[in-house]
């Protein structure tokens, strides 16, 4: 439904500016049916498509040899175009993470549940610096380290979908 003038002056509550002074609010009585598309773009559309098959890609920048992870179409440092994608390993370290006792939704996870140990997992054959988010699991929240090496726990390829989650998690190797 498309909000013009017309449905608004059926709907619209009209406040004044003494409304407005006692914390009165603008309400509008209308269900929006609004849709979204999302194009992923050319260096995000094929890195997902690796994951699927089972592949991190990255792009390397020719001018200032960087190789960048998530890919990107262009080096944000010299601003020149990447056109070479680059294999990189399934493994890296732990640049950062965090111990998180808020689920996804913002909410707090209910007692005796694992938290959450979202971490950047800076990814072998990428240049330093360079890694994803992503969780760590199999092992104790109160071991995880930065400096820990890691390595991909990857989906079943019957359940892979193109989406950063073909990654379930990164367990601790060595």
């Amino acid at each position: 439904m498309e909000i013009t003038a017309d449905l608004l002056e059926k709907t619209a509550t009209r406040l004044s500016n003494k409304d407005l002074s006692k914390g009165k609010v603008f309400t509008v009585d209308w269900e929006p049916n609004l849709q979204y598309a999302w194009d992923n773009g050319v260096a995000i559309g094929r890195y997902l498509e690796e994951l699927k098959q089972g592949r991190i890609m990255a792009k390397r920048c020719r001018e200032c040899n960087r190789i960048m992870l998530p890919p990107r179409m262009f080096c944000e440092r010299c601003w020149k175009v990447t056109d070479e994608w680059v294999p990189v390993k399934d493994t890296g370290t732990v640049n950062t993470f965090a111990i998180s006792y808020v689920d996804w939704a913002a909410g707090r996870i209910p007692k005796g549940q694992r938290p959450y140990t979202p971490a950047v997992i800076e990814i072998d054959g990428a240049s330093r610096g360079m890694g994803i988010l992503h969780l760590v699991d199999e092992v104790k929240p109160e071991k995880i380290f930065v400096g820990m090496r890691v390595k991909a726990v990857w989906r079943p390829e019957a359940e892979r979908v193109g989406a950063i989650t073909d990654i379930e998690y990164f367990k601790p190797i060595g």
